[in-house]
Parts: structure tokens; C-alpha cells; sequence
């Protein structure tokens, strides 16, 4: 016959050779390998040298009985899941086959043999051998898949983190070399700006030209300050580093603040500016700073994005309990396809030759960022390509506190008395322009370039005011800081100049014992205040 399986060990065991070549007879038909053994011991010398599926064995055999093979068969491991079948003319009782169950066999075949029943009963421990053999297979191959695909998996997992790892080193690293970056930037600013701010002290109507020359620096100076917090922004937009100082703030406050950005852009390219603005006060709870930048940006993109002699609408609302803050300009549009895109970092859209504005394509990402903080949102629509553009924000606003009907008068600047003023900077240009508008407006100044030199001119000059650059070369600003603290200057006022800005920046200064950190160029009325606040 064909075998569709693979034949497995029948170990048929009786003292009785007869008996022997009969269960050979009934089992042959199975297609298993049979095996023949005429006493106990020649069986355990087949068990020791043969995998056996089945043992068919007599219970009464001299010498080793059918009770005692079982229990030595079932005390090795090896044959935990051996079955072994009794075959008896005489051990029939219940109490002979629980003895027999109890050694270890798994079924009883009473004498005279059945060949129907003792081939149905072998075949059936058979089948179940093999098909026990093969889920163990199985389940070892299946073992085996799960090890290597978890081996996989944490493979990946740890090039998925050394990746990550990469990612955060090359973060960190952007976020250093942006952070260098603005500082290289804006230590030329510095002097820039006070040589422009000197110029305006001694402008006295004279040349035109020269008037003119001025008021260009300073106009380019001032777009180079706002390109490098722009560098800035970018770390703060992607880590989500931007914070937000809230407060109630008029609306009004911010327009205010955002024309007077935008303004001299507008005039330069000659653009008319018509704003439509609610006649009752628009409250928000928000950061007048960055709501001021958010609207300034919207502004100032509106007057590079068009030909000189353009228009820009300036239009607010209050519908309902939200603001809404629409910007419209006839410039060149957006295409349909940029519409998704331009809020995304970076993005500026199709540039070519003559219209190349400047800019880093943040200014939009930061307005989005900034906007959705504050629990509102923002909008671009356009027709298409030279059809004009419209930005549109919305944000949610306060129902306004009532007035108190007394008028309300501006604080009166204050007079800010002659100080005693040192400045230690290693930058020649930055040190002597600072000095030069300082003196101007009636202060005595003194200058310094290294650290130790600082340190003596301070120890006999004893300033009042110090304007400490902290990137010195031999000690640094924050050692001469603590160093100037050490020496008795506690109630000077000292004031770090730097082109760090960085929120780890400006906490290191606070810890070296810096009353304030300023970034470089410093504006000239933030100056102005800081120096009016010491007493």
C-alpha cells in the first residue's frame, strides 16, 4: 500500500513468540516500522537505542512484568510521550487495569484481541504522535520566526534611535550654529546702528544727500536686525520654544505698533495705506509683542509683494467674540497650488529675478504659529498670479473693562541725570560709537577692551553703569560680572551686551549677576529706559 505519512516505532513486546507474530500480523496493514521484542529487558535495549511511538506489551512476562517495564518507561524522560498499551487474558479487573493506568499506560486490550479494535486503537496513538510532533514543529519554527523578527524589530529599534540620536545632535548642533550665527551678525550691527543714531544727534539741516545716506542705513540696518530674529525664530518655531507673555491688550495698541513697523516700507515704495478700524475698543487676552510682529509681518509682505505705487487695506473687525484682522494688497498673488504651502517654513513661493523681495519665508510660518497659540487662526486667499493677495486672522477677544472716566495722561519720560558709564567691549567700533552716543547725551563714559583692564579701570573709577560685553577675549563677561560683583559694585547696574539671545543665554547672565541682557545692536530708547531705572 502507499504510505501517506512516515512511519513511526511499534514496539510489540510478549514472552510468547506466537503472540508475537499474530500482533505482527493484525498491525502490518498500518505501514508503521514494528518491532519485536520476547521479554522486558531485550524491550528497554530497543527503547535506549530507538525512538518508539507505541509499546504493545503483555502484562504477564517472567522475569520483568508489563507494571514494571511501564514504570521504568515512564521514569525516563526521554518517553514522556510514549503510549503504552496493556494486553491481558487474566489482569482484567478494575482494580489490575488502575494498577496498570497508575505505572503508566495509557489504554488496556483484553485477550482474545480484537484486530479491528487493536489496529483502531494503534493507528489512533500513532496519528496523534505525529500530529503532536508536528505542532511541536510547528510551534518551534514559529519560535524561531518570533526570535529572528524580534531580533529584527530591536535592530531597527536601535537604528531608529541612534537615528534619533543623530536627529537631536544635528538639532542641537543647527541650534548652535543659528545662535553663532546671529552673534557674528550682530556684533557689525552694533556699531552700524550707533554710528546712524550718532548721525541723527548731529544732524543739524544741513546736507540733504547726507540726510538721505543716513536714513537708508538705518532703514537696511534696522530689515538686517529683523532678518537675524527672524535666523532666531526658526529654532523657537520648530522645538515650540516661543512663549508668550499674555495680557489684557487693546487691539488699537497693536495696529499702532504694527504701522509704525511697516510704515517707513511703505513709503519707501510709495504704496497707499488705508485702514478701516472699529470705532469701540477690541480687547484680546494675548502677547502685544508678538501680535504686534504678527501683524507688522502680514503688513510688510503686503509692501514687498507689489510694484512701487501699490495699495495695501488694512481692515478690523469684531464679529461677535472674535477679532478678525484682514490684510489685502495687489500684489502678485499666490498660485493656487502655493495657497497650502505658504504658511510652511520657508516657503516664499516662485521667485525670480525681479521680484526678489528678501526675506527667509519665515515671517508666515511665525504668524501661523503665533496666532494658533492664541487660540486663533489665519487664512491666505488670491485669485492667482498678479491679482493681489489677502491674508485674514482671527482671534478671540474679551468683552472690554468699562472705562473709568478719568482721562488718562502718558507718564512723562523721565530725566535721566549724567552717569558714570563703563563699556567693555573688544569690538573697537561697537565700544567707541556706544561711548561717543553716551557722551553726546551728557553721560561720562569710559572704555575698556579686555576683561582685567575692565576690572582696574572699575576698581578706580567705580561706574555706576557697566555695558559688559560677554564674548571678551582671557575672562569672559559673566567672570568680570561676577568678579565686578565681588569687588563692591553691588548696586552698580550692569547690563550684558551681547549676540547671544537665547533663552540659556539670558539665564546664564541672570546667574552670573547681570541686571538685565540686551542683544546686540541695543536700541537706543530700550537703552534710554534701562539707564533712567538706576537710581
Amino acid at each position: 500500500m502507499v504510505r501517506t505519512h512516515d512511519p513511526v516505532n511499534i514496539l510489540l513486546v510478549d514472552d510468547q513468540p506466537g503472540k508475537l507474530l499474530s500482533y505482527e500480523a493484525i498491525l502490518s496493514g498500518l505501514g508503521e516500522n514494528l518491532i519485536k521484542a520476547n521479554s522486558g529487558r531485550e524491550a528497554l535495549e530497543h527503547l535506549l537505542k530507538t525512538d518508539i511511538t507505541v509499546v504493545l506489551m503483555d502484562v504477564s512476562m517472567p522475569e520483568l512484568d508489563g507494571f514494571e517495564l511501564a514504570e521504568i518507561i515512564r521514569q525516563h524522560p526521554r518517553f514522556q510521550k510514549t503510549a503504552i498499551i496493556f494486553v491481558s487474558a487474566v489482569h482484567l479487573s478494575d482494580l489490575d487495569q488502575l494498577k496498570g493506568y497508575e505505572s503508566g499506560a495509557v489504554d488496556y486490550v483484553s485477550v482474545p484481541v480484537i484486530p479491528e479494535l487493536l489496529r483502531a486503537k494503534v493507528s489512533v496513538f500513532a496519528e496523534l504522535y505525529r500530529k503532536t510532533r508536528d505542532s511541536e514543529r510547528l510551534t518551534r519554527e514559529l519560535e524561531d520566526r518570533v526570535t529572528a523578527r524580534t531580533a529584527e524589530l530591536e535592530a531597527s529599534m536601535l537604528r531608529q534611535m541612534a537615528l534619533t540620536d543623530q536627529l537631536r545632535e544635528a538639532d542641537r548642533r543647527k541650534d548652535e550654529f543659528l545662535a553663532l550665527l546671529a552673534h557674528e551678525l550682530r556684533n557689525p550691527l552694533a556699531p552700524v546702528v550707533n554710528a546712524v543714531n550718532i548721525m541723527r544727534l548731529k544732524e543739524t539741516g544741513g546736507d540733504a544727500d547726507l540726510q538721505w545716506c543716513r536714513e537708508v542705513i538705518e532703514r537696511q540696518a534696522g530689515q538686517l536686525t529683523r532678518l537675524v530674529d527672524d535666523l532666531l525664530d526658526v529654532s523657537r518655531i520648530t522645538l515650540g520654544k516661543i512663549k508668550l507673555r499674555l495680557e489684557r491688550v487693546d487691539l488699537a495698541k497693536v495696529l499702532a505698533g504694527a504701522l509704525e513697523l511697516s510704515r517707513p516700507l511703505m513709503e519707501a515704495h510709495r504704496h497707499q495705506l488705508t485702514t478701516v478700524l472699529p470705532a469701540a475698543p477690541v480687547v484680546l487676552q494675548g502677547d502685544l509683542a508678538r501680535l504686534t510682529q504678527v501683524v507688522a509681518n502680514l503688513l510688510t509682505n503686503a509692501a514687498k509683494y507689489q510694484n512701487d505705487g501699490g495699495r495695501v487695506d488694512l481692515v478690523v473687525e469684531q464679529q461677535g467674540l472674535e477679532a478678525v484682522i484682514t490684510v489685502r494688497d495687489c500684489g502678485i498673488g499666490i498660485p493656487p497650488d502655493m495657497l497650502t504651502e505658504v504658511f510652511e517654513l520657508f516657503s516664499q513661493g516662485e521667485r525670480t529675478l525681479d521680484r526678489a523681495q528678501g526675506g527667509l519665508g519665515i515671517g508666515l510660518s511665525l504668524v501661523k504659529t503665533v496666532v494658533e497659540m492664541h487660540g486663533g487662526s489665519v487664512s491666505a486667499r488670491s485669485e492667482g498670479v498678479d491679482r493681489g493677495s489677502e491674508f485674514v486672522i482671527r482671534l478671540p477677544c474679551l468683552v472690554p473693562e468699562p472705562a473709568s472716566g478719568r482721562p488718562v495722561t502718558p507718564p512723562a519720560r523721565r530725566a535721566i541725570p549724567p552717569r558714570r558709564i563703563l563699556i567693555v567691549d573688544d569690538s573697537r567700533d561697537a565700544a567707541e560709537s556706544l561711548a561717543m552716543l553716551l557722551s553726546l547725551s551728557g553721560h561720562h563714559v569710559l572704555v575698556s577692551h579686555h576683561g582685567e583692564d575692565a576690572l582696574h579701570l572699575a576698581a578706580s573709577e567705580r561706574p555706576e553703569v557697566v555695558l559688559l560685553d560677554i564674548g571678551l577675549p582671557g575672562i569672559d563677561g559673566y567672570e568680570v560680572c561676577r568678579r565686578l560683583r565681588q569687588s563692591g559694585l553691588e548696586g552698580a547696574l550692569i547690563i550684558a551686551m551681547t549676540g547671544y539671545g537665547q533663552e540659556r543665554d539670558r539665564q546664564r547672565s541672570k546667574d552670573a549677576g547681570f541686571d538685565t541682557h540686551t542683544v546686540k545692536p541695543v536700541e537706543l530708547d530700550h537703552l534710554m529706559e534701562l539707564l533712567a531705572s538706576q537710581r
